[in-house]
């Protein structure tokens, strides 16, 4: 079983490790320490379970959980220090919770469970709370990006980018799916979510696609497939 620690505290990590470290069948892929490292960790290493710390700086586990792309979603086992927050952990889907500090026979009892459990199957999710702002990765720091901000979200080689009313763009570890499915930007072109909000103008192309102006003047793409469904979103006749 492949597992991923994330808690922003380094002796709580250590200390989980060590215990996780007596179970032969249990792979640790790795830790991180806050929920965009967490993030891009589960989409790259795809582990079978999640050690999920509740409060953390910016984004909480609660809020990341919400991030993830459900058919990349471990099973996620909680780590809080109050016991309070359990039934919040279970009304996110989590599959067990841990109190703080982990006691090794509690432990034990989840391990079991994860081992005997099978991976539910994503529709069985109940669907996540909406997203207010999207994380994005910058130089030591996180910023959280508001969607009243953004214009549009673009796919490309080099990863997923929000770009802003001002002009910025910020590299996101979120998927275009998960993005799409929390919140209102919609999708104009297989590789670019748009805010509606955002949308100064439309220009149709000859060649039955076309092109949007943002309300800042950037110039988005918009391909024959999703046209309709981006004139029915708009109720363009």
């Amino acid at each position: 079983m492949k597992v991923l620690i994330i808690d922003d505290e380094p002796p709580a990590r250590e200390e989980l490790r060590r215990l996780l470290g007596a179970y032969e069948d249990i792979e640790i892929l790795g830790e991180c320490g806050n929920a965009v490292e967490g993030i891009a960790a589960v989409n790259r290493l795809s582990p079978d379970a999640l050690f999920l710390d509740i409060h953390m700086p910016r984004i909480s586990g609660l809020e990341m959980l919400s991030m993830l792309d459900p058919d990349r979603r471990p099973q996620v086992v909680f780590l809080t220090a109050h016991d309070e927050h359990a039934l919040e952990a279970f009304a996110e889907n989590a599959f067990d919770y841990l109190l703080k500090t982990v006691d090794p026979e509690r432990l034990d009892k989840t391990i079991r469970r994860l081992r005997a459990a099978q991976a539910p199957s994503p529709e069985l999710f109940e669907p996540a709370r909406p997203l207010t702002s999207i994380p994005c990765s910058g130089q030591n720091r996180v910023y959280l990006v508001k969607l009243a901000d953004i214009e549009f979200v673009v796919s490309r080689s080099s990863g997923i980018f929000v770009v802003t009313d001002a002009g910025q763009e910020r590299f996101t570890e979120l998927t275009l799916k998960t993005i799409e499915e929390r919140t209102p930007l919609t999708r104009c072109h297989r590789q670019v979510l748009v805010n509606p909000d955002a949308i100064r103008e439309i220009v149709f192309q000859e060649s039955g696609a076309a092109e949007i102006v943002t309300n800042s003047g950037a110039r988005v793409p918009v391909s024959r497939r999703h046209l309709a469904l981006l004139k029915e979103r708009l109720s363009i006749a």
